[in-house]
């Protein structure tokens, strides 16, 4: 087996941790700078741990056989370390089988006062995704037959498992291809430990405002006077050397003068200090600290050099941390109570849960939240998100019983593949909504479309569904009854919502006699239905009733013209009595012109969201109806593929170098996938391409179009992000324009759709098996008629140079 070339030190190895007591980490590969902090860690363990180690009677190495273990190779011989402060808490090694090159003996050392924490399942994660990605298949391990912690450790892990006969020893084979039960389990670890790790930063019980300040115009003083005012149960700390009192707190000359280590500290000094300080906190047993001060990542290399200095030494020293550049955290939960920040504008109390990625951006989120009187569960500003990321915050109000809508303001993805499984996880019981600034990055939408997140093009857009989803059931189809008296703004509405997905069908005709005597002559029963300028509310009342009775409606939106009506608050209390009994049905309002409505249409905990123009209502409504589709569909998962060779393809791999594969290999390569390469006669449609590219952020990217025209004029090309579940590969597909094209509705035969469907995820197979594989290009393949499959007649596929750095984890 030829093996591929690895940098000196894989940074791509290195990567924050979290083990299952909450307790963060850094995990990263050894370095020949670690000698002496080797010989330190050996120094410190037990002759028991020494025993499991040796497996064997203790016989203590010198210390320049110990300091040897700082070398490796990276590639043949690996070692990861996780660190507690400047120390080593664990240690993981494989060494290569130079008979078996794709076995590895594996052995793990955990220093003693931390053999219970779980970082023995943190660390076998770390490497079997390394090992995997240097073409590494199985790990080996002899265990002692006692060593109960590290048997767990490998049984409990989800990887395929051989323990070898019992005795005083055992011998273990682990499989690190990614099971989904090894999957699955890591997931479960992971969302314990993330929720363990968030709680000292979102239910402090101790709360350090290091730069707090005298002057009420700073931005430490408004931190202080926001905890004090906000409810806060708990101790509030200012730390000034120069005060003696701040926003009415004692105040503390450094955190080492405290009367108790906090549990959380935020951070609002000059960019040049915060090291020193967040140095401070992690000496004093701090476990989060939020990072108010800028002058980090937004001035340059050297700024963002330093951030990301500043999270590892955090995640090393067992502290979670926010920022910096943030504007800081908040939660409105009545038992933990929070306004760790600056703004002036505190939000009430909702079900409505945010991360944003802006500072600045987010004064201006709360301000907008408090005139719309949405209400907020928590509000957490991550700003460089340099440590706590949104998919954390995501596992944190999954499963908040307060939280029912998430809102992500997300500017840059930190691990794309954690947050798209992280969010199809929680989609489907609270709806997430996000914008994200780049509207034509295919990559973005694919992650969000698959992962059931709603997608928007602006803020304004963001609160407009927010405030719908927090106060309204999704609708349960897309058909939608217009209810007016001014027929211009329900002629807006009409388009706005065909714009958006929705229909506005004519209503039954059951209901129609019935609002006939009701409304009177003059009224429109049809849909929209005009009730005219005289409408009463009695009319409202009627003309919503019956349409949300109507068992081919599926939500209403309502609009009112104050001038040309009297006793708006009529209205407005007539539309709250429909809702309120038909609570499976939403109702938006629009109220144009009128001042103040928003508080007509809010009554104890029921509310009608109301738009100021009805376009912002029906493109509410339009991102609700296509939620509650995704939602309704049965998840889709990654099947077994029949006659799949990974081996044969692993070994044609191996034999070529980095850059274009020659032909013959590379159909050889697509059929040990079962996806035969020839030229054949075209189908009775369109040829169509499948073409795969490495993101450096997004993993591979499939992306599916027709030949011709379709793609190159009309942009009409469906794209995913690997790995395809069946249900990606259908949406895929079926997702184009031309899709009339495919499956008949032209009046042709159509296409074999489920043999092209069964293509695309061979190749999602193919190169989520093999990082290695850069760029790949199936063009054209041939569409045939129903039960013919389809035809690849050529193909080209391109190799990484290094495919550790850019492969799946």
């Amino acid at each position: 087996m030829t093996t591929p070339p690895y940098p000196s030190y894989p940074e791509d190895l290195e990567r924050p941790g979290l083990v299952r007591t909450g307790r963060s980490t850094f995990v990263r590969p050894i370095r020949p700078e670690d000698a002496d902090r080797l010989v330190a860690f050996v120094g410190t363990l037990s002759r028991a741990t020494l025993a499991y180690r040796s497996l064997g009677p203790v016989v203590r190495a010198r210390d320049d056989v110990i300091r040897r273990g700082a070398h490796v190779d990276y590639l043949n011989e690996l070692a990861l370390v996780a660190l507690a402060g400047d120390e080593i808490a664990g240690l993981v090694r494989y060494v290569r089988d130079p008979e078996e090159p794709e076995h590895a003996e594996v052995t793990f050392t955990i220093r003693d006062d931390h053999q219970s924490e779980g970082f023995g399942r943190l660390l076998l994660e770390h490497i079997a995704a390394a090992a995997r990605a240097r073409g590494i298949r199985v790990l080996e391990a002899d265990v002692l037959a006692d060593n109960a912690r590290m048997i767990n450790v490998f049984l409990g892990s989800g990887y395929r498992t051989k323990a070898g006969p019992p005795g005083q020893i055992i011998h273990f084979e682990i499989a690190v291809d990614p099971q989904a039960q090894a999957v699955a389990r890591a997931e479960r670890r992971e969302q314990t430990a993330v929720r363990r790790s968030l709680r000292p930063l979102l239910e402090p019980h101790s709360v350090a405002v290091i730069g707090a300040n005298r002057d009420p115009l700073t931005i430490g003083h408004e931190i202080v006077a926001n905890l004090l005012r906000g409810g806060f149960a708990g101790s509030v700390f200012p730390v000034n050397p120069r005060a003696g009192q701040i926003a009415g707190a004692r105040a503390y000359a450094s955190v080492r003068d405290l009367p108790e280590p906090p549990d959380l500290a935020l951070v609002a000094v000059r960019a040049e200090a915060v090291p020193g300080v967040v140095r401070e906190c992690a000496e004093v047993g701090v476990k989060a600290v939020v990072v108010v001060s800028t002058g980090f990542g937004e001035t340059g290399a050297d700024g963002r050099a330093g951030e990301l200095e500043l999270a590892r030494f955090a995640r090393a020293s067992g502290m979670r941390l926010v920022g910096p550049n943030c504007m800081g955290v908040v939660n409105t939960t009545p038992a933990a109570r929070l306004a760790a920040t600056f703004s002036p504008a505190l939000p009430t109390a909702g079900r409505v849960a945010m991360s944003s990625q802006s500072g600045p951006l987010g004064l201006a989120v709360l301000d907008f939240a408090r005139r719309l009187r949405l209400g907020f569960s928590g509000f957490v500003s991550v700003g460089h998100a340099v440590d706590v990321s949104t998919d954390e915050l995501l596992q944190w109000w999954e499963e908040d019983p307060g939280t029912s809508v998430i809102l992500l303001h997300v500017e840059t993805f930190g691990d794309p593949r954690r947050f798209a499984r992280v969010a199809r996880r929680i989609a489907p019981r609270k709806p997430i909504v996000a914008v994200h600034p780049g509207h034509a990055d295919s990559a973005v939408s694919s992650l969000f479309a698959q992962s059931g997140v709603i997608r928007t093009r602006s803020l304004q857009e963001l609160f407009d569904v927010a405030l719908l989803l927090a106060h309204q059931p999704p609708p349960p189809g897309n058909r939608v009854a217009v209810i007016t008296n001014a027929g211009g703004p329900a002629a807006l509405t009409v388009g706005a919502c065909a714009a958006s997905g929705l229909c506005v069908p004519a209503l039954d005709e059951r209901t129609r006699q019935t609002l006939r005597p009701a409304l009177g002559p003059h009224a429109d029963v049809s849909n929209p239905i005009d009730l005219t300028p005289t409408a009463t509310a009695a009319h409202y009342r009627q003309a919503l009733d019956a349409a949300l009775a109507d068992d081919g409606i599926d939500a209403a939106v309502v609009l009112f013209m104050p001038p040309l009506a009297d006793k708006p608050d009529e209205v407005a209390s007539a539309i709250l009595d429909a809702a309120a009994a038909r609570p499976d049905k939403p109702v938006l309002a629009s109220f144009l012109g009128g001042a103040g409505v928003a508080d007509l249409l809010h009554r104890g905990d029921l509310v009608v969201p109301t738009y100021t123009f009805p376009e912002a209502a029906a493109t509410s409504l339009g991102h609700a109806a296509a939620y509650q589709t995704w939602r309704s569909t049965p998840a889709g998962v990654v099947p077994d593929l029949a006659g799949v060779d990974a081996e044969r393809a692993r070994s044609l791999i191996a034999s070529c170098a980095p850059g274009p594969v020659p032909a013959a290999v590379a159909a050889e390569l697509l059929a040990s996938y079962g996806i035969a390469v020839r030229d054949g006669e075209p189908g009775p449609g369109p040829d169509a391409f499948l073409t795969v590219r490495a993101d450096p952020v997004f993993g591979p990217v499939v992306a599916f179009g027709l030949t011709g025209d379709y793609a190159d004029l009309m942009a009409d090309v469906a794209h995913r992000v690997t790995p395809l579940s069946d249900r990606d590969a259908r949406e895929m597909v079926r997702s184009l324009r031309a899709t009339p094209l495919l499956d008949g509705r032209t009046g042709g035969p159509g296409v074999d759709l489920g043999a092209l469907e069964e293509t695309v995820l061979r190749i999602s197979a193919m190169v989520e098996d093999h990082p290695e594989i850069e760029a790949l290009e199936l063009r054209p393949i041939r569409l045939l008629p129903p039960g013919d499959g389809v035809t690849v007649a050529h193909a080209t596929i391109q190799l990484a140079d290094n495919p550790a750095a850019g492969g799946s984890s």
